[in-house]
């Protein structure tokens, strides 16, 4: 049964493991870092640094703070944004979502520039815009 359960969970990743890579990928991009330089800063395989990224592999907690000391951020920054997954809050939820977004480089990119609009009416009109290009879509039926 061991082998089974950990099949499942490599399956369905916890949320707040895909949070944490998500955030993890996030800082990393930001910081113009390659995964095999922070592989290589942390004494690892960049295909370890994917697992973490993906949600994949749990990130222990000595790890994330190598990892936070080599992204220059503080520990707590990998958790912002994390809702409360104990009471089926959003995280549960939101989190696989946010995470997929964030994997794209399309999102990567957005949710890293989005932030850099300071004017608050036009962070609503791009909204507004990416709305109604997807309520078109949706209506089109187009996935892509």
């Amino acid at each position: 049964m061991g082998m089974r359960e950990s099949s499942d969970t490599e399956r369905h990743p916890n949320p707040v493991d895909l949070h944490v890579g998500a955030r993890i990928r996030m800082r990393r991009r930001i910081l113009g870092v390659s995964q095999e330089r922070l592989a290589e800063d942390l004494g690892l395989t960049f295909q370890q640094v994917q697992k973490y990224e993906r949600g994949a592999n749990r990130v222990s907690a000595s790890k994330l703070y190598e990892i936070a000391r080599s992204l220059q951020s503080p520990v707590d920054y990998f958790f912002e944004g994390l809702e409360d997954t104990t009471g089926g809050g959003m995280a549960e939820r939101g989190e696989p979502f946010v995470h997929d977004f964030l994997m794209t480089p399309e999102g990567l990119e957005l949710a890293t520039l989005f932030p850099k609009v300071s004017r608050q009416k036009v962070r609503r009109r791009i909204l507004e815009l990416v709305r109604s290009m997807a309520a078109e879509d949706a209506a089109a039926g187009v996935d892509d």
